[in-house]
């Protein structure tokens, strides 16, 4: 039996505007089949995801986060770790696990560019939305 639920991850960081993928999300998915997860941070949600898809509970796992330019480090370096741990989470364990994490090359913490990247991250929860459920169903169909 296929599993209904799915599991969302997100990041604590920027969780005014992370938040909205999980909006996104909920359009096609109703909240409870969606079990949600909070990570400090985008570094923290590749093992996570991992476990969670391990577990054999869900159709396919969902990480959000929003990697900005801190000034301290390079956030394409760790764009990019969260990134490939993703990808590694879901062809280790063979379930899907999607991202839904943006790194903007130019964001400033003025109210126009949280209202641009909140309007972007629904836009993006409901496409991976829309990517869970298609290959929940194209699974399904190489299975039958």
């Amino acid at each position: 039996m296929t599993p209904t639920r799915y599991a969302f991850v997100k990041a604590s960081w920027h969780a005014d505007i992370v938040d909205r993928a999980l909006d996104g999300f909920h359009q096609l998915i109703p909240p409870e089949q969606i079990d949600v997860f909070d990570v400090p941070g985008a570094f923290e949600m590749p093992l996570l995801s991992r476990d969670l898809a391990a577990t054999g509970r869900y159709a396919a796992v969902v990480a959000a986060a929003f990697v900005v330019d801190g000034g301290i480090y390079r956030h394409e370096f760790v764009a990019q770790a969260v990134v490939d741990g993703l990808m590694r989470a879901g062809m280790d364990t063979g379930v899907p696990v999607l991202s839904v994490s943006l790194t903007p090359h130019q964001y400033q913490e003025t109210e126009h560019h949280k209202q641009i990247y909140r309007a972007h991250f629904v836009e993006k929860g409901r496409e991976a939305a829309k990517a869970a459920l298609t290959i929940g169903k194209t699974r399904a169909a190489l299975a039958a």
